[in-house]
């Protein structure tokens, strides 16, 4: 028998037969290269045949943040209490016990735990009895699970403290935290009991446990795990102190708990057979959170986000090192590499994009009969799609009929091809021949295959000319011949605002106009996973309407063609000039999505050239950034009033404008920072405005002591991310040397906060070389920590290097990495990171002079 073993000292292992009453003994062999332990036993063991096998071992609480780990916190009096909590997803529960350690091994568990008197154990189920063993040690055991894969095992043995409701359907939710903070656990409370009842109506399927906890743990790499009825969170993902917490970390804790309780259906319900298809759990789960929190928690906005997420994916996957949605992945670095941002985000944009296209009620009848059909189960890929496929069908037909009344009049054209060219007033109108939709023939061209399209629109009086291809950035990009995408597009027209849709199977097709137009704006509202360009004058008709009345399109239009016009600049498609002339817009721009999309572009392009900044080019840029948002940054009041959505702008304009030193900002800062510091901390500054405030203050040598000595009180925790930010932007590099250091040894800055300290400090001028030295000299520990193949791996290696655009940095990058040994060296992350190094340089060499010409000329 082969089973999964890490770190496991295994004492004794016996294996019994069904029937015979003793138990043979078996012997042990260690493959610690494969985290595998065989047991042999003197008989042949007999396929078909009931074995129980029993095994003794021992381990040390590990000292990373997954599998059994050792967690610490310190009490307001300073006293110093440790806890031990569990993260096992993907490959660490065979660091706590042995198991056969992979997705599609199911089994029902049943657990107890020892513990003392003073603590608390949690688990997935409920405890059905405590035993007392000796005054100093009590046996909780805990009920049987329900059949769920080894990776969403959970225990907890903690002095933590809970509050608890009642949800709407009968299920017991609790919320655990240090004793200290349970005065920040009431919204997460009510968001929980919200979204669960909220999920069980969805989805029609009722929660099966009996109760849900959730715990804020001190110590935790990620933001948050599903473990089933019992999900885990760092303390920023699930604490809010309504006098303390901004609206930014307020839609943060609602968006990680809904995420998590999607999971407690799509992953722990149904789980993806093997790791390749993550995205089944992970793109669901982010889906999930805007189609819940939209409907729980309207007053969040959360439309106003779900764009970045897209535009997020498709930095990454615009690489030639990016990977299809459903990957194959063996060894444990290559799954943990899976959690990134192309099995996250664009697995829910292209689930956006679904349900665009079968609209949201099929989506949903054919979610939740997949749900039901594989309860307990594990799927593939394609049995998602095959089951979508036939929830569309009576869909499909409905619309053939509606779409063909009669052909020749003169709205409708019958083309060669079968399809129907057609004007329909009504926004459900689909373009499709006879047949079926074949969701899983269009949906495969989105996961099967990296990348995304590009579309490209030529308009002829009332013939609009479209071609794919697919989008790649890159020095020596190979071909993109061979990539076809079924896209389902969308278009409106200076004619009519009613959505048209077609769905583009093939390299090129014509759709016929009803009368010819000024404009015309594909992918409306950015629902689809593509990107489009304008050509001969598309664009400056665009850039035009823009300028005249840029209210004509949806917020969200705006911040697509935003970014798509900033894409097309780095294939060579269009000037830097062009994009900057649509910017020019922006000045009158009051949406969130937008303005922060134009922050998105220009501020990069700042700081690559800041960092070789020979001319004033970069301070020229600076300044026309500032000027376009001016009046919006003069507008801000210093306070928390305002919508969700008002108030996260805020906080971005604010911050920005106090870091790039606009003075009227500096100072309004300035004054309250000093009347915070009078008060020694007691004075309450507004949420959304602390960030910045925190950023003026640290630029001084004792701003910045005394914003550490308020940061290592415990009464500063909802706040310790603010600090960490404003706290990196010193100037002084013996500071920023000290925080990365104390990040790494973890007692006065929590090392699971190291990857973004690192990363904000290599954003800086004085800290940029720094940040690469201090990775260089500690790989090994930071490694160590945080596991090879980790999202926090792979943010530092690519946020360090994200704004380095020189040879020499370049040569520094590949030289440091090839030194490594060949796991490390051949990490996607590292991949990725040189080739945005590749694509900086070129971009300078290719757009300096130009961006330094237009400045000159469009002085605001």
């Amino acid at each position: 028998v082969v089973l999964h073993s890490k770190r496991l000292h295994i004492t004794r292992a016996a294996i019994e037969a069904g029937s015979a009453r003793s138990a043979q003994k078996a012997q042990v062999l260690e493959h610690q290269a494969f985290e595998q332990v065989a047991l042999l036993t003197a008989e042949p063991l007999q396929a078909g045949q009931y074995y129980t096998l029993s095994i003794q071992y021992f381990a040390n609480l590990s000292e990373s943040f997954h599998g059994f780990y050792k967690s610490t916190y310190r009490t307001q009096e300073g006293e110093l209490r440790v806890l031990a909590a569990t993260q096992f997803e993907p490959t660490a529960a065979r660091m706590a016990f042995p198991c056969f350690d992979e997705p599609a091994f199911k089994a029902r568990f049943s657990i107890t735990i020892r513990r003392e008197p003073k603590h608390l154990a949690l688990s997935n189920m409920p405890i059905v009895k405590s035993v007392t063993i000796t005054p100093w040690l009590v046996e909780d055991h805990f009920d049987t699970t329900v059949k769920m894969s080894t990776y969403l095992v959970a225990f907890i043995v903690s002095d933590f403290k809970s509050i608890s409701k009642i949800t709407g359907h009968g299920v017991k939710i609790s919320v655990y935290t240090v004793p200290d903070k349970i005065n920040q656990a009431h919204y997460a409370l009510d968001a929980a009991v919200k979204l669960l009842d909220f999920y069980e109506d969805y989805f029609s399927i009722p929660y099966p446990l009996p109760k849900q906890d959730l715990a804020a743990i001190p110590d935790f790499q990620s933001g948050a795990m599903e473990n089933w009825g019992l999900t885990t969170y760092r303390e920023s993902a699930l604490l809010y102190d309504p006098e303390k917490s901004s609206a930014s970390s307020k839609l943060w804790v609602t968006m990680v708990i809904a995420h998590e309780l999607a999971h407690q259906w799509f992953g722990n319900l149904v789980t993806m057979e093997w790791w390749d298809d993550l995205w089944l759990n992970e793109g669901f789960a982010m889906f999930m959170e805007f189609v819940s929190v939209s409907v729980t928690h309207p007053e969040l906005r959360v439309e106003d986000y779900f764009l970045r997420r897209c535009f997020d994916a498709i930095e990454v996957d615009s690489l030639n090192s990016s990977h299809p949605i459903s990957t194959p992945v063996e060894d444990p670095a290559q799954i943990l590499e899976m959690f990134d941002n192309v099995s996250y985000k664009k697995g829910s944009c292209i689930l956006n994009m679904l349900r665009d296209y079968l609209t949201a009620d099929v989506l949903k009848a054919g979610l939740v009969q997949y749900l039901q059909k594989y309860s307990y189960q594990n799927t593939k890929n394609e049995d998602l799609w095959n089951i979508m496929t036939n929830a569309s069908i009576p869909y499909s037909l409905m619309f053939f009929n509606f779409i063909c009344p009669t052909v020749g009049s003169d709205k409708n054209e019958l083309q060669g091809d079968g399809f129907c060219r057609t004007q329909q007033s009504s926004s459900n109108a689909h373009w499709t021949k006879g047949e079926t939709l074949d969701v899983r023939a269009m949906m495969d061209t989105w996961t099967l295959q990296k990348g995304f399209p590009l579309v490209t629109v030529t308009v002829r009086g009332k013939n609009v000319h479209l071609q794919q291809e697919r989008y790649m950035k890159g020095v020596n990009s190979p071909s993109s011949t061979g990539y076809l995408w079924h896209i389902p597009l969308t278009y409106i027209t200076s004619k009519s605002d009613t959505v048209q849709r077609f769905l583009m199977t093939t390299k090129a097709d014509v759709i016929i106009l009803p009368e010819e137009v000024e404009w015309v704006k594909f992918n409306v509202d950015m629902n689809g996973y593509y990107i489009v360009h304008y050509e001969d004058d598309g664009w400056d008709r665009l850039i035009n309407l823009l300028k005249e009345n840029h209210t004509v399109i949806s917020s969200n239009d705006r911040a697509s063609l935003i970014n798509n016009i900033f894409q097309l600049v780095s294939i060579k498609k269009l000037s830097i000039s062009k994009a900057f002339d649509l910017t020019l817009y922006l000045k009158h721009e009051r949406q969130i999505m937008p303005v922060l999309q134009g922050m998105n572009e220009l501020i990069p392009i700042y700081r690559l050239l800041e960092r070789r900044d020979m001319d004033g080019t970069a301070k020229q840029l600076k300044e026309y950034i500032i000027n376009l948002f001016k009046d919006l940054i003069d507008k801000q009041s210093w306070s928390d009033e305002g919508s969700a959505s008002e108030r996260l702008l805020r906080d971005s304009l604010l911050l920005f404008a106090c870091v790039h030193r606009y003075q009227p900002c500096v100072d309004k800062a300035k004054g309250y920072f000093t009347e915070w510091q009078k008060s020694n901390g007691t004075l309450s500054l507004p949420a959304d405005v602390k960030t910045a405030v925190y950023a003026v203050g640290a630029q001084t040598s004792e701003g910045w002591d005394f914003l550490l000595s308020k940061y290592r009180l415990h009464l500063f925790d909802v706040e310790r991310e603010n600090i960490e930010l404003a706290l990196s932007l010193s100037r002084s590099k013996d500071k920023l040397q000290w925080l990365m250091d104390q990040g790494l040894r973890g007692d006065i800055v929590r090392t699971q906060d190291l990857p973004h300290i690192i990363v904000f400090v290599a954003k800086t001028p004085s800290g940029c070389h720094l940040a690469w030295t201090f990775l260089k000299e500690n790989w090994e520990k930071v490694v160590e920590k945080f596991e090879l193949g980790s999202n926090s791996i792979a943010n530092i290696v690519t946020g360090l290097t994200s704004r380095y655009s020189t040879r020499s940095q370049l040569a520094q990058v590949k030289e440091f990495f090839s030194s490594l040994e060949e796991k490390s060296a051949r990490l996607r992350c590292v991949q990725q990171a040189i080739e945005t190094i590749e694509d900086n340089i070129q971009w300078m060499d290719r757009n300096f002079e130009e961006v330094k010409t237009w400045l000159q000329n469009n002085q605001l």
